[in-house]
């Protein structure tokens, strides 16, 4: 299925300088830095289901794409808010997914799921209706096997460390059974604070008051709370945590004073505050994470510009993460200023920034991560983590922000299978935007070596501390 000179240039000789620098970094271990695979995988080991459970139905990119076509959650099995799924049978979910499996031509999504198919359980035709059972089989043989657990897939995709997102008031049991256990795999927990921060989220009030109950903090003050964040984060940072994560609406930052906070933290505990008040608390607490992140060395990484949730009828009874998040504009000069302000040019501080706006790399974020220290570009993520947005993504920023105010790749999945997949289509789109500067003679081919092992596994080693 799938050519060895996918992805690079057309034109000869550019192709053949891609070869060569791929064949540099081809076989380098993968840092997986962020994404939203499961501890419980990895501390358990328990095999995977079958391949609908494993490839489909967790999968939010194949789940958007076969819904825009009017095929129901239901009949792809996804379980409603209550955990029940409609449909249970494996192979009738891989049969639909197969019957619409053009769907998919010339998205990302096709890429990674032909080298899964491919490289990772030997089906080497084009999925398709005549050889859906065939290929649901021939998986699922695979699956039944030791060496196709999820330790033995971590080993053999050649994983060096692997950091999953976790709930601040996660307590991270399958972290530690991980450690606990006689696996030398690393996978590291990572800081999300979201939900006992943003006002809009149901469950806040909730989250705050677990985070006092493992904290021993007063989290009915602001001190109080503040602190049980503090406590949290050390707590995360002792099971192998170098990261944070914040998944706000907005890049809004402020530093308002400390009466001000008090009396916007009170609004929010007696949940009597308007749009305004909300944002702005989001606001102050970016600036809080900060501040933390420069105590404590947590990497802080920022990822805002989604309109979470969009269809309200799919959210109620599907729950969160189903396809239905878009994208939206987001300013990131004026809004980080007061961040910047306190903290930019703290060299304690690193501060990850992605974006689903396109249009402020070169405009806004390739600037911005030019001139602070603090500062580091993350890789073309989400709806742009494609041939065409990789490639869009170096042409917009590398003039202004250079390659070294980057931080190299991240797969960013809940497919655990996809991860090789993404990141050789990572590196294959690198060399070729490489490849392209070296016959256009703006860096010579050894430089171009030394920036591919860089951009794809030096740099986010160092910006994530790990």
């Amino acid at each position: 299925m799938l050519n060895e000179d996918r992805l690079f240039p057309a034109d000869p000789e550019t192709r053949k300088v891609a070869r060569r620098l791929f064949a540099e970094i081809e076989h380098l271990p993968l840092i997986c830095p962020h994404g939203h695979t499961e501890p419980q995988w990895f501390s358990k080991n328990e095999n995977f289901a079958d391949p609908a459970q494993l490839l489909i139905v967790p999968d939010h990119y194949v789940l958007r794409m076969l819904v825009s076509q009017g095929i129901s959650l239901d009949m792809l099995g996804v379980p409603d808010h209550t955990g029940v799924a409609k449909q249970t049978d494996g192979r009738e979910i891989w049969r639909l997914f197969a019957e619409h499996y053009n769907l998919f031509r010339g998205t990302p999504s096709r890429l990674w799921f032909d080298y899964t198919l491919e490289f990772l359980f030997g089906a080497t035709d084009t999925l398709s209706v005549q050889n859906s059972d065939e290929v649901y089989d021939q998986i699922s043989a695979c699956l039944a096997e030791q060496s196709f657990k999820p330790r033995a897939l971590f080993d053999r995709f050649n994983i060096e460390v692997l950091a999953t997102t976790d709930a601040c008031t996660d307590d991270l049991k399958a972290h530690r059974d991980i450690r606990e256990s006689d696996w030398n795999g690393r996978v590291v927990p990572t800081y999300r604070p979201d939900a006992a921060i943003d006002p809009d989220h149901p469950d806040l009030l909730n989250n705050i008051e677990t985070m006092g109950a493992q904290t021993n903090e007063k989290v009915s003050t602001w001190q109080g709370y503040l602190n049980a964040h503090r406590a949290r984060r050390a707590y995360f940072k002792s099971m192998g945590a170098t990261a944070t994560d914040h998944g706000h609406p907005s890049a809004l930052t402020a530093d308002l004073p400390l009466e001000d906070c008090e009396a916007l933290y009170a609004k929010v505990l007696n949940g009597k505050t308007s749009d305004m008040d909300k944002e702005l608390f989001r606001a102050q607490m970016l600036t809080e994470m900060a501040g933390m992140s420069v105590e404590d060395g947590l990497v802080m990484q920022l990822h805002p510009g989604s309109v979470r949730n969009h269809n309200q009828s799919i959210f109620k009874t599907f729950g969160r993460d189903k396809g239905f998040d878009i994208p939206k504009s987001v300013s990131f000069v004026d809004a980080l200023q007061p961040l910047l302000n306190k903290y930019g040019m703290d060299k304690r501080l690193s501060l990850i920034l992605f974006t689903l706006d396109e249009t402020t790399y070169a405009r806004e974020l390739a600037p911005l991560a030019g001139a602070y220290p603090s500062l580091k570009l993350g890789p073309a993520w989400w709806f742009h983590d494609s041939p065409a947005g990789m490639m869009r993504y170096r042409e917009m920023t590398t003039e202004t922000a250079g390659f070294y105010n980057t931080a190299g790749f991240n797969d960013d999945t809940r497919a655990f299978p996809s991860i090789p997949a993404r990141h050789d289509v990572a590196r294959r789109v690198d060399c070729a935007f490489l490849a392209k500067q070296v016959t256009e003679h703006l860096i010579k081919e050894d430089e171009a070596v030394e920036v591919a092992i860089d951009l794809t596994y030096r740099l986010a080693k160092q910006a994530y501390n790990l």
